[in-house]
């Protein structure tokens, strides 16, 4: 029960994150724990059921996680190349 509340927590913390804060850092930061907190509860679950197929889908998530945040730092140095900032706020200059 107490790794239900604790992933809980951390969930509502990302979420918070994601929605309030204004630095794309931050945001990304927000999402992994999010990420985080549903892998913790899934390998809490897994164990729980005594089935290893929830801690195997965990290491494709963070896999995948990986990559997303690779993919998303680049896009992050190239956007602070050209713009100078990591601001939110600041992407609304850029023109399609």
């Amino acid at each position: 029960m107490h790794y239900i509340i604790l992933c809980l927590i951390l969930f509502s913390m990302g979420a918070f994150g994601v929605l309030y804060r204004r630095n794309i850092l931050i945001i990304f930061m927000s999402i992994e724990l999010m990420l985080n907190s549903v892998n913790l509860l899934m390998v809490y679950f897994s164990a729980l059921h005594n089935d290893q197929s929830g801690q195997v889908f965990v290491f494709f998530i963070m896999a995948v996680a990986a990559a997303e945040i690779t993919i998303g730092l680049a896009i992050l140095v190239m956007i602070f190349r050209h713009i100078g900032s990591i601001k939110i706020d600041s992407l609304k200059n850029l023109k399609w």
